[in-house]
């Protein structure tokens, strides 16, 4: 396990795609939470422990809790909201967006974990993109030749 990042590096700011999983969210609540980023640049703030009780009471009447689950799913393990866990101040935030306390050593350390986990797996996917495609297996000359008698056979029947 690795040791705790010591370095602050500075408020994580939200893209336009962790805008639109805040969004996805609120379109199925009653009224929208306010610690979630309302536009590109606000903060991702790490969610107070427990905030799912309070959130659950909004999810409008006809939506089903599995698409808020899904929806906050979404949000919460994204490579961004992790990054915000994993920083050495980062703070819990109610559903006001107030902080309320800080994230524990043992949350920090497994937010920055299940970061560097995305990141490895970001960079697999990246290099095997980069690699040429392999070639075809190698067929012999008489595989082609069993192939293609299969073929003619497979034809006759079907033409009965």
């Amino acid at each position: 396990m690795e040791e705790p990042w010591t370095t602050n590096r500075g408020p994580i700011v939200a893209t336009e795609l962790d805008v639109k999983k805040a969004a996805a969210i609120n379109t199925l609540l009653l009224r929208p939470v306010d610690i979630l980023p309302a536009k590109a640049g606000d903060p991702i703030r790490p969610f107070a422990l427990g905030l799912w009780n309070e959130i659950r009471p909004l999810l409008k009447p006809d939506v089903p809790v599995m698409s808020l689950r899904r929806a906050t799913s979404a949000f919460l393990h994204s490579k961004r909201y992790y990054y915000a866990c994993a920083q050495p101040d980062s703070m819990r935030h109610d559903l006001a967006g107030n902080p309320v306390e800080p994230l524990s050593t043992e949350d920090r350390s497994a937010a920055q974990e299940r970061l560097n986990a995305l990141r490895q797996t970001s960079a697999k996917v990246e290099a095997r993109r980069d690699e040429p495609p392999s070639p075809p297996p190698a067929v012999s000359k008489a595989e082609l030749i069993r192939a293609s008698l299969l073929r003619s056979k497979r034809s006759d029947r079907a033409a009965r």
